[in-house]
């Protein structure tokens, strides 16, 4: 029986524990942190550009409750000193976001253009970013026997990309494979691995590049196919990954949520 006088995705069901977001310093990974730490979570937010993550430090509603910590999720002895330090700080991590990742300022060129670096960073930063974290924080959840980790993939891990990125694609398709891959083994410790797949959102420098390309024309197009008839924001992002981190989907793994607006 639900007892609604204690909302499950409200504030007490986050009270006391530890999260860490990257890509943190603006878009998604910024409302996903300032929604965590409004609703009392400890958060370490995580990205290589410093001067916007303190900006999204500075920016949460309870000083102290969010931290600025400067780490390259493709670093694999970075990322675990990050772990280790909001460990030894708070006592363990609760809630793990991966959330870096991108086109890199990469634009859609022919496959046979492309290089093998820049097919490389894109993968790195969106998958083998998302696996180095969650292998650093998979000892302490076990031993915890709970645990929360979101995959922020996209729309274009379930079908094509609008950049017409092959590597942002494939990267995000691989995203979700792990994610399914992870509940199944995670999930006899009481981990649940989810992802959430986004439409196009205005939300940082590039998806501004990418929205004025398209023209006049382009963007009523865009915004006439989705179900809504407007595009969403970061913040209908973060409500998702605050679902998936609640108490509410303890039952719930292996799952991707398209937020699009409806397509």
């Amino acid at each position: 029986m639900i007892n609604y006088d204690s909302d499950p995705i409200g504030g007490n069901s986050f009270q006391g524990k530890t999260a860490i977001v990257t890509g943190a310093a603006h878009g998604f990974g910024r409302a996903i942190a300032l929604a965590f730490a409004e609703r009392g979570v400890s958060v370490w937010a995580c990205d290589v550009i410093e001067p916007e993550l303190r900006e999204t430090e500075r920016l949460a509603a309870s000083p102290g409750m969010c931290r600025a910590c400067v780490t390259d999720v493709t670093d694999k002895r970075a990322v675990h000193a990050t772990v280790a330090e909001a460990t030894r700080a708070t006592g363990r991590v609760d809630i793990l976001v991966n959330n870096a990742g991108g086109v890199l300022g990469q634009v859609g060129r022919p496959l046979e253009e492309v290089s093998e670096a820049d097919w490389r960073k894109i993968f790195d930063v969106n998958v083998t970013g998302a696996f180095l974290c969650a292998q650093a924080v998979a000892p302490g959840m076990k031993a915890a026997r709970a645990g929360r980790i979101v995959n922020i993939s996209s729309g274009a891990g379930l079908g094509v990309s609008l950049t017409g990125i092959q590597a942002y694609a494939s990267a995000k398709a691989a995203q979700i494979g792990l994610t399914r891959q992870l509940a199944h083994e995670l999930g006899p410790w009481g981990i649940t691995v989810n992802s959430i797949a986004p439409g196009f959102v205005r939300s940082n420098p590039t998806t501004e590049r990418q929205w004025e390309s398209y023209g006049e024309e382009g963007q009523r197009r865009l915004v006439e196919g989705i179900a809504l008839k407007r595009l969403g924001s970061p913040d209908d992002i973060a409500y998702g990954v605050l679902f998936f981190a609640s108490d509410a989907a303890g039952w719930i793994t292996g799952q991707v949520l398209s937020i699009d607006g409806g397509k």
